[in-house]
This record gives C-alpha cells, sequence and structure tokens, in this order.
C-alpha cells in the first residue's frame, strides 16, 4: 500500500509539474512584449557609466529586481486568493499600459524635443568623464532609477504570468509565477550585462589586433561588432515596442468580449496562415488604438492641470 501510495504522489508531482510546464510556456510568450522592452531599458539605463562598473551596476539592479519579485509575487497571489476578480482588472490595466507605453515610443520624436534627449545624453558622457563628479551618487541614482523601472515591469510580468495560470489551483499558481519571476529575471540581467559588454568586447579585439591574418581578422571583427552594437539596441528596442502592442493589445482582446466575437467569425473564413497572421494584426490595431487614447486622455489631463 505504501508503495502504492509513493506512485500515485510520484504521478500527482508529475501531472502538477506537467500542468505548470505548459503554463509557464504560455505565460513567457505573453510576457514576451515586456521582456524585449526590458532589456533595451535595462541597457540603457547603463549608458554613461564608466566599462568597469557596468557589470557591478547590472548585478546591483538585477538584485534589486530579485527584491522586487519577492514583495511582487506573494502580493499577486495573495490577491489571486483572496479577490480573484481583480486579477482581471489588474490585468487589462496592465495591457493599457503596455499600449500606452508603446504608442508614447512611437510618438516620442513628436513629443520630446531634439534638445531635451541631447541634454540628457550629454549630461550622461560628462557625468562619466568628469573627475569633479561624485560617481558613487550617480550610480546609486542610476541604480535607483533601474529598479524603479523594473518594479512596474516586474509587476506586468507577473500579473500576466498570474492571469495565465487563474483556473489552477493554487499550487500550480505559485509554481509557475515563481518560475516566470525567476527565470525572467536570470534571463534579462544575464543579457543585459552581455549587452553592455558587448562593445567593450569589440574594443579590446581591435586593441589586441596585430598585422597577422588573425590579427586583421581580429580587428574587421572588432569594428563589425562596434558598428553592429548600436543598431542592435535600436533594434531589440522596436521588437519590444511591437511585441507591446502584440501582447497588449491581445489582453485587451481577450478581456473584451465583443472584440474577441468580432474576430471570430472573420477567422472562421480564413485559411490556416492567416489564422495566425489575422489575430496578431488584430490585436496590434487594438493595441494601437487603446494605447492612442490612454496617451490622449492623459496629455489632455496634463494641460488642464
Amino acid at each position: 500500500m505504501a508503495s502504492v501510495g509513493l506512485l500515485a504522489l510520484v504521478d500527482d508531482i508529475a501531472t502538477l509539474l506537467d500542468d505548470v510546464s505548459l503554463m509557464t510556456k504560455a505565460a513567457a510568450k505573453k510576457t514576451a512584449g515586456v521582456l524585449g522592452d526590458d532589456l533595451a531599458l535595462n541597457a540603457q539605463q547603463v549608458s554613461g557609466v564608466k566599462p568597469s562598473r557596468e557589470l557591478p551596476i547590472v548585478w546591483a539592479v538585477a538584485k534589486g529586481s530579485f527584491l522586487n519579485k519577492l514583495i511582487l509575487v506573494p502580493l499577486a497571489l495573495l490577491i489571486s486568493a483572496y479577490l480573484p476578480w481583480l486579477v482581471t482588472v489588474l490585468l487589462m490595466l496592465g495591457g493599457l499600459y503596455l499600449c500606452y507605453e508603446g504608442v508614447e515610443k512611437l510618438t516620442h520624436k513628436w513629443l520630446h524635443r531634439e534638445e531635451d534627449d541631447a541634454a540628457h545624453h550629454q549630461k550622461l558622457a560628462q557625468a562619466a568623464s568628469d573627475p569633479r563628479i561624485d560617481i558613487k551618487t550617480f550610480e546609486k541614482e542610476k541604480i535607483k532609477g533601474a529598479i524603479r523601472t523594473d518594479f512596474i515591469l516586474s509587476a506586468e510580468i507577473i500579473v500576466i504570468a498570474l492571469g495565465v495560470a487563474q483556473a489552477a489551483d493554487f499550487t500550480t499558481q505559485i509554481m509557475v509565477v515563481s518560475v516566470i519571476a525567476i527565470s525572467v529575471t536570470i534571463c534579462v540581467y544575464g543579457l543585459v550585462a552581455g549587452i553592455v559588454k558587448f562593445d567593450d568586447a569589440g574594443l579590446a579585439l581591435i586593441e589586441s589586433a596585430d598585422n597577422t591574418g588573425f590579427g586583421q581578422f581580429k580587428d574587421r571583427l572588432g569594428h563589425g561588432i562596434l558598428f553592429v552594437a548600436p543598431k542592435f539596441m535600436k533594434l531589440l528596442s522596436a521588437l519590444g515596442m511591437i511585441a507591446m502592442f502584440l501582447v497588449g493589445g491581445g489582453i485587451l482582446v481577450h478581456g473584451l468580449p465583443f472584440l474577441h466575437h468580432l474576430l471570430a467569425p472573420l477567422l472562421a473564413s480564413l485559411g490556416t496562415v492567416l489564422t495566425i497572421i489575422v489575430p496578431m494584426l488584430f490585436n496590434a490595431i487594438i493595441g494601437i488604438i487603446a494605447g492612442s487614447l490612454v496617451l490622449a486622455g492623459l496629455t489632455g489631463i496634463k494641460r488642464v492641470v
């Protein structure tokens, strides 16, 4: 009997882990929009910092990110346990925020003057090179700013992950949200560390190059890395923005039945490929419209106030 009980326990654990695995994959796909933006934002947070201090700052922000999730995960699970209706509300608000942030990025060059951006970058460059500026204070400000940004993005990720597992039992919810929170933090800050040191690797290759054939290869590779690095950051930011509309719009479409029912008849008459592409386009359009409405509303409020 004991062996039968043990086998039943193993079977239950295996089933639970299978459910967790499936939901974790689904949650990871839905948080893709936040991850792309998270990578770009955190990599930009260490701009203007001396190269030797980049990794320590990334590590400090990563520790702050773990602390953020240590607060957010239990809070989200408590809400799911005692106020489950609030998860849907938070999920919709998170979707709106993603759409708003995507539209804000699209309209950045119209809403923000180039002089302001240039002044900001000049300040960062000065802080990195001017010995009279207190670098420790500057670094602390950068770290605090990055952790605040991480708190917002982490909240979005956790709410989205919890929304995926909302119908599951509480144990599965704990495991899905915890796995997503831990894996996302490790993935994001591991990649951020690689991104911020990418150009340093190019410089190191150029400096170590000599007149041999291999040395010339290193020189070309180093210059190639320096050429690609800023373009990669722009590409990452653009992909993150597109994913915001797809994920944010998708949350709104699934959360508002009339939008979901509007799309359903159209999909019935389409081929296999179009049934994949059309919902993505529909989600993106809804995301752009929703984000534009939120941005217009906030802009109007700011003008009145």
